[in-house]
């Protein structure tokens, strides 16, 4: 199952946690924290948000990483040994419920693999330096509504990625070192840049002074609840194959709250470059996508050393979303190496690559690429989410979720953690199920 031993495990908790990052860290962070701020409320959203990043930080992650650890697989075995703590005959259902969850990663895989593929055309486009001389709106749209436009971004995309899970942990960690860290610089240099701007001012008191009444919105809270579930990728499976790579000797509740506490100082950051920047040019803070290929380079034209800056955006903009799909690759080729184990990696990785590609090629155009997203991100997304809730706290004994999450703590989470998942982090799941499918019925 996906190699030896040692290819299978992380070498160090930073590396762990970079990974975990990269994973978490993605277009949730970069356009949709930032969309999500400027049409819901700034900073009355921002509150939101950290309350359920704290409560899905410490609970729900590190549940993820503790079943994942404990079944030493991917999704589906994942599932399977949940189940089957609650009762031997049960382990065949949680695994085929998997499956669903599963799919969540591999779906959400193939849109992102279209728009890191549209964002590799933006940064050779800021290389040649033609996205400097462009009407931007004109440009995005001459190859977002064309069909096969961008095939060989596409395929680089795919591939590079694939490439680098060759080795499992170990290339997910090498590169993640690499990508991550960069990410965060160069994303703090154009926050700095953006500091400058005239009226920029506007955008921070915007994100740093809530108005307190939007607070008793309802809908503040549930586009806050799920963005943290995005954000954090806690999807009932991409998540669970980082843990299964864990030693027993690390602390997963102390490794998921730092995963939760650098994912949302990357949203914060990207929200620093985004939001003020809008408001510096009286553009639409919510524009979501288009603030990427539109708006920041109208913005970029203007400045000085833009085309320097273009570039340094999209690098890091390709190291955000390469990462978040190493994971989504992964959960799916672990639980498919666990569910067949004379399947080499190789083949694997192959098998993954013609996949994508093909399905991929017809969802290039964003308006192909929108409707399916909108099914993933508000049917698959919040009921795998909810499955694997409930299959942690309420399927798996207690006596074995908690003996995992407290191996190696120094504190180990106890009684009221536990209920705490129970009866706050489950139901929270549940809501924004229900919400999501009653905002598609109704819209």
């Amino acid at each position: 199952m996906g190699g030896d031993r040692k290819k299978r495990q992380f070498s160090s908790q930073w590396g762990f946690v970079l990974s975990a990052v990269g994973s978490a860290v993605g277009m949730a962070n970069v356009w949709g924290f930032p969309a999500k701020m400027g049409s819901y409320g700034g900073g009355a959203f921002l509150i939101a948000y950290l309350v359920f990043i704290i409560l899905f930080g410490t609970v729900g992650l590190s549940a993820e990483y503790a079943v994942g650890r404990r079944a030493r697989t991917g999704t589906l075995g994942a599932y399977g040994m949940a189940w089957s703590t609650r009762k031997k005959s049960m382990g065949k259902a949680g695994g085929l419920l998997g499956w669903l969850p599963l799919a969540g990663s591999m779906c959400i895989a193939l849109g992102y693999a279209v728009i890191i593929a549209y964002v590799l055309k933006a940064f050779a486009g800021s290389i040649t330096g033609t996205l400097m001389t462009v009407d931007s709106a004109a440009w995005f749209d001459s190859f977002s509504l064309t069909d096969y436009s961008v095939i060989p971004f596409h395929v680089i995309v795919v591939v590079g990625t694939l490439l680098t899970l060759l080795l499992g942990a170990k290339s997910i960690e090498k590169s993640n070192k690499i990508m991550m860290p960069v990410f965060f610089i160069i994303f703090i240099i154009l926050a700095v840049r953006v500091a400058f701007l005239p009226g920029a001012s506007e955008g921070y008191r915007y994100m740093f002074s809530p108005r307190w009444e939007e607070l008793l919105d309802p809908m503040v809270w549930i586009w806050a609840m799920g963005q943290a579930f995005f954000s954090l990728s806690i999807t009932g499976s991409g998540m669970i194959v980082y843990g299964a790579y864990l030693d027993t000797a690390e602390d997963v509740a102390a490794l998921a709250k730092r995963t939760a506490l650098f994912d949302t100082i990357a949203a914060l950051v990207a929200a620093l470059v985004m939001i003020p920047a809008c408001f510096a040019y009286g553009l639409d803070v919510g524009a979501g996508p288009s603030l990427l290929f539109v708006t920041l380079p109208r913005i970029l034209q203007d400045i000085p050393l833009g085309r320097l800056f273009a570039v340094i955006l999209y690098v890091a903009m390709i190291f955000a979303g390469v990462s978040s799909l190493q994971n989504m690759f992964e959960a799916v080729g672990e639980s498919l190496l666990h569910k067949f184990p004379r399947l080499s990696r190789n083949v694997m990785l192959i098998l993954l690559c013609v996949v994508c590609l093909g399905i991929g090629l017809h969802m290039e155009p964003i308006f192909k690429w929108g409707p399916w997203m909108d099914i993933v991100s508000i049917y698959i997304i919040p009921i795998g989410a909810t499955l694997g809730a409930v299959s942690w706290f309420w399927i798996m004994r207690r006596e074995d979720l908690l003996d995992e999450v407290g191996k190696g703590a120094r504190k180990a989470p106890g009684a009221i953690w536990y209920n705490v998942g129970r009866y706050i982090y489950v139901p929270c799941a549940v809501i924004l199920c229900l919400v999501a499918l009653c905002l598609k019925v109704a819209f």
